[in-house]
């Protein structure tokens, strides 16, 4: 577990060293905290994830979360981590090598003398990011190293925003799950009174539309994509959409007034 602020990280060879998992927002840089942007101006090393398969390629053009930090974070201070981003097959050998290969670059930038390292995260940390996985590693070999995350604007709130659709009012319950865990779940969420909140639709964007139908929500749900970037897309949703992996799909709450729900 990561430790409570205060706690010393102290590794008697070599002194305090600190990993902390920055969420840098779905793509605006304008919607990085205060905190996150100092947090990685102090860094010694600030990493962001790329895919495996094209981090050896100098011309890969940056992720979401490169571009969004590029605004606060000059370019020598920045390195790239290799994960197998686009494997969906659970926990598999490639993705557990990335995740190993990850957290011994984190460890060797720290013998090499650095103090302090921040991984950017688009979105929150702490919420469906690859920032727990390095982390979990890096505990493995240095378990020394204090680990600490800046919460992020999610992308659910940029949506709510962008859409002018509240999220939640009064005792309204909201539910977020990942459109990978099964339509069995979505359809338990749509069934219920609250918002709904599906990330990581794409492939699954037909099955989703089907449940929506089915609980007749089809009309008021909203599709966000790209957000923060030129080419986002924030709209109703289509059973045709052509979605990328990084989408939010938004079912507001079944409201019949204001105040209905207190």
């Amino acid at each position: 577990m990561p430790v409570v602020e205060g706690g010393t990280g102290r590794d008697a060879s070599t002194g305090p060293v600190t990993l902390t998992g920055v969420g840098v927002g779905p793509g605006d840089p304008e919607l990085l905290t205060l905190k996150a942007v100092r947090v990685l101006a102090e860094a010694d090393l600030v990493v962001v994830p790329v895919l495996d398969r094209l981090a050896a390629d100098p011309a890969t053009p940056p992720g979401r979360a490169e571009t969004t930090v590029r605004a606060h974070v000059p370019a020598h201070r920045l390195r790239r981590l290799p994960f197998a981003l686009d494997d969906r097959g659970g926990v598999t050998a490639r993705r557990e090598a990335a995740w190993d290969a990850a957290a011994r670059a984190v460890v060797d930038a720290f013998a090499a003398g650095a103090r302090s390292v921040a991984f950017a995260t688009i979105g929150d940390p702490n919420v469906y990011s690859t920032f727990t996985y390095l982390a979990d590693g890096v505990r493995a070999l240095r378990p020394a190293v204090e680990v600490r995350t800046v919460p992020g604007v999610t992308a659910m709130q940029e949506l709510a925003a962008r859409s002018g659709v509240p999220l939640c009012q009064g005792r309204e319950p909201l539910t977020l799950l990942p459109a990978t865990a099964g339509p069995a779940l979505v359809a338990d969420a749509l069934a219920g009174p609250g918002t709904v909140v599906v990330y990581k639709g794409w492939r699954r964007h037909r099955e989703l539309v089907d449940e929506l139908r089915r609980h007749d929500r089809l009309d008021d749900a909203v599709l966000g994509c790209g957000l923060g970037l030129p080419d986002e897309r924030i709209g109703p949703v289509g059973p045709d959409d052509e979605l990328p992996y990084l989408s939010t799909l938004l079912v507001p709450a079944r409201r019949d007034g204001r105040g209905g729900k207190l």
